[in-house]
């Protein structure tokens, strides 16, 4: 036989041992034969129950599926499985017993190990035997539900354990698995010791014995009490989302259907629930897509953004962007599909406005796709290209459109733009269909969808042909002016130098060009200045008249007197700065010339400004007054060295001066100094500037203080003279 079997006589001696006892303990049969079994091969701390055993077998009982351990002869602990049968003979008396036994030292090594894995394993794991008892009870399932193995083992687990709204339906699980009927994902609440309630989710397997018998049930679970908040808050989260969202089940039934669902399509929840979404919700015509979208989904290939029209409860037809994403449940198998959608019946709308906006645009747009290929072309284009609709669209922009010189560089310009990097004022030239070159400003816009992905470019041009020419009439002009004229970038960077500046400085276009102005041309004691004029007009503040000096490639100073202006672009931009300038070298030259005059002059020569502040005031003036130029300039001539009967006459004569009416032989009286009176005959002279500007007034005197004192002394004779003495006038 393959299995170990002995016998021994009513004494306990062996009388069999085969030859699967002697390989499997290492004894052969003359060690064995004759010998006492129990006392002999047996551990001691299993010959009594070993004894107990035979005992029963010779007084008639027999025993199953008894398990003791054997040390064979090479010292190792094997553990058998016996079953001990009475031994008779031919007339029924007992003579002793026969062992029939089996190696069950891997089993036992494996249910330990299954045990410690069960023990271990971090799923809350029990089981029951036929009775319904716990027979199992491990770690996890002490740390989920807070009763010790003490506490439960050898309780019955459903009446027990389980609330009273769920005993029946637990029982119902045992039993079915206590047939061989295995149930699974089964959900049911347990209440802990601490009285929480957790949801478990039971795969309740059948248990059977090495024969197959069932010998009860093990239940394997799992906490989704988490998983079932996040399941109802995603139910909430879907039925109060701001998005239509709807769900079908395998067979195309309506099974989720939240808020704005109904709000949208004006069907409440009891009018879709368990309906065929498609037959009773879709119009005829797109039946077959939507079906063919779900089709899709519930083989596990999603479908985003597609569009079809509903027609709502009350019959008004909304345009629908769907999302159809497969629904699986927690093993991965496919359950139906979830359908979040958008109403974009507005943005339909919207995308039709612009697209006749974009039509009927009195600028040339044009559209090409991610390939190149036109997708949309105006009537401004068609009307400046000269090319319909038809003979564009669906054609390759760059290749069939534009002049081959160009074609590089306006692709690059669309790769940029599908690239996310726009490009504005590019300049291109077209040829129409009847062969005249346009000149076109780009504004190369990208293209996306609503999900922001890029789609395409779309080009709003400018026909500039016309300002083209006007440019180049332009540069022609300022190159042509007779008057020196530069401009700067935005970096200060050279970009304008008329001839008129190549004669005036002697630097040519291509020394001057790129370079900067004032860096590299300025003096050092003046480029903070010049630089802060130009940053000046780079922020719109533009200068009028301001004057600097520039040294000549040759080495000679020449002084420049400057209007700094603002440079713009067609949209407005500040572009840089333009200035027209204006050789004042020979002008100051006289101004000095002139200043020296005034002060070297023989009479008393002062000046103010329109606020009447002295800015004159020479040598003769000084020696006359006796307060020097220090001592007056800044100072009112009229509020300070003026008597004040005399001051509202003199800021008269002032006034009309400043208003460009002249006053000649104004007599007024002069307080010196040294407090003495002088009179002074004025010639009130308006001051103005090279552009006629009004700057102040000049007043040149003279000292009549002795002539008058004659002129009375004079009026004094005549008037006494003892002779009668009369004049009269030319008249």
């Amino acid at each position: 036989a393959n299995a170990p079997i002995f016998g021994v006589d009513t004494k306990g001696s062996v009388n069999v041992w085969n030859q699967c006892a002697r390989k499997l303990v290492g004894y052969n049969t003359d060690e064995v034969m004759g010998h006492s079994l129990v006392k002999e091969f047996i551990t001691e701390d299993y010959q009594a129950s070993v004894q107990a055993v035979l005992d029963k077998a010779l007084d008639g009982v027999e025993t199953a599926n008894f398990e003791f351990p054997l040390i064979t002869k090479a010292g190792a602990r094997i553990e058998v499985l016996l079953n001990a049968t009475t031994r008779r003979n031919e007339h029924g008396k007992v003579i002793g017993v026969v062992g029939i036994g089996q190696d069950i030292t891997a089993r036992l090594a494996q249910e330990r190990e299954y045990s410690k894995l069960i023990d271990n394993a971090n799923a809350p794991i029990f089981g029951v035997d036929t009775q319904g008892r716990v027979n199992v009870w491990n770690q996890c399932a002490m740390k989920l539900v807070g009763y010790s193995l003490d506490e439960v083992m050898g309780k019955n687990l459903v009446q027990e354990f389980i609330t009273n709204e769920y005993k029946d339906a637990v029982s119902t699980v045992l039993n079915l698995a206590l047939q061989g009927q295995e149930t699974a994902n089964f959900e049911f609440p347990l209440i802990t010791k601490h009285g929480v309630r957790i949801e478990v989710l039971l795969n309740a397997t059948t248990r059977r014995d090495e024969q197959g018998h069932v010998i009860g049930v093990v239940g394997i679970g799992q906490d989704i009490t988490g998983r079932i908040a996040q399941e109802r808050e995603y139910s909430k989260l879907i039925d109060t989302a701001n998005a239509p969202i709807f769900g079908v089940d395998t067979k195309g039934s309506v099974n989720v259907w939240n808020q704005c669902a109904r709000k949208l399509v004006g069907y409440n929840t009891d009018e879709v629930m368990d309906k065929n979404l498609v037959e009773e919700f879709i119009t005829t015509d797109y039946q077959a897509s939507v079906q063919a979208v779900l089709d899709r989904a519930l083989h596990g290939e999603e479908t985003a953004n597609f569009e079809f029209p509903l027609i709502t409860k009350a019959g008004a037809r909304i345009e629908i962007l769907l999302n159809a994403t497969t629904r699986r449940d927690e093993h991965g198998n496919i359950i139906g599909v979830v359908g979040i959608g958008q109403d974009i019946t507005f943005r339909i709308a919207q995308e039709r406005e612009y697209s006749n906006l974009i039509n009927n645009a009195n600028a040339p747009i044009f559209g090409v796709d991610n390939e190149g290929m036109v997708n949309v072309w105006n009537q401004c284009a068609m009307h400046l290209v000269g090319y319909s609709t038809e003979e564009v669209m669906g054609h390759r922009l760059v290749e069939e459109f534009i002049t081959k010189d160009y074609q590089a560089s306006v692709q690059t310009v669309l790769d940029k733009a599908l690239d996310g990097e726009e490009t504005a004022n590019f300049e291109f030239p077209l040829m129409t269909k009847a062969g005249v070159r346009l000149e076109v400003l780009l504004n190369a816009t990208t293209r996306r969808d609503e999900q922001g992905n890029i789609i395409g470019v779309v080009g709003i041009g400018q026909d500039i042909t016309g300002r083209i020419a006007q440019e180049r009439e332009y540069s022609k002009l300022i190159d042509s002016a007779n008057a020196p004229i530069f401009g700067v970038d935005n970096e200060g960077k050279v970009t304008i130098w008329n001839q008129c500046a190549v004669k005036s400085v002697g630097y040519s276009s291509e020394e001057v060009m790129g370079k900067n102005l004032v860096q590299q041309f300025i003096t050092p004691e003046h480029r903070a200045r010049v630089q802060s004029v130009i940053d000046q007009a780079l922020a719109g503040e533009e200068t009028a008249n301001f004057e600097f000096p520039l040294i000549t490639k040759a080495g000679a100073r020449i002084e420049v007197l400057l209007n700094a202006t603002t440079r713009r672009d067609e949209q407005g931009s500040i572009i840089g700065v333009v200035g027209i300038g204006q050789d004042i070298t020979g002008r100051l030259a006289q101004e000095r010339e002139y200043t020296r005059l005034i002060d070297t002059a023989n009479a008393p020569i002062f000046g103010v400004d329109t606020q009447g502040r002295v800015n004159v005031w020479n040598q003769c003036a000084v020696r006359l007054s006796g307060y020097p130029s220090e001592e007056v300039m800044g100072h009112s001539l009229v509020k300070e060295f003026i008597r004040m009967e005399h001051q509202e006459k003199v800021q008269g004569v002032l006034d009309q001066a400043l208003h460009g009416e002249e006053t000649a032989n104004f007599d007024f009286p002069l307080m010196t100094k040294g407090k003495n009176r002088l009179e002074v005959l004025l010639n009130a002279t308006t001051r103005r500037d090279e552009q006629g500007n009004i700057i102040g007034v000049v007043g040149i005197g003279q000292d009549i203080t002795e002539r008058i004192a004659q002129e009375r002394e004079f009026s004094k004779l005549i008037d006494s003279a003892n002779a009668p003495i009369f004049g009269v006038d030319t008249q």
